[in-house]
């Protein structure tokens, strides 16, 4: 997968992620997609690097990887940002 193809499945597990999470994100809808861009990378990374598949075409594990990635970017994102 090319890197727009990433930047797309990252937007969509960034609203897959926000879905799942409690609570609101901080910074609204367009954090909430660039942590989700950010997230698809970081799945991504660690399930290349965990063996569990190459993530060079999309499917339903790799929209997996990047909403498991948004979702630990998420939760590390809101817990920095707490008052």
């Amino acid at each position: 997968m090319g890197i727009i193809s990433w930047i797309v499945l990252g937007l969509l597990a960034g609203w897959l992620a926000q879905k799942i999470m409690p609570g609101k994100v901080r910074g609204g809808l367009f954090m909430t997609f660039i942590l989700g861009v950010v997230g698809a990378f970081v799945g991504g990374f660690i399930g290349s690097q965990l063996g569990w598949g190459k993530v060079d075409e999309f499917s339903i594990g790799n929209l997996a990887l990047a909403v498991g990635g948004a979702v630990l970017v998420l939760f590390i994102y809101g817990a920095m940002s707490k008052k």
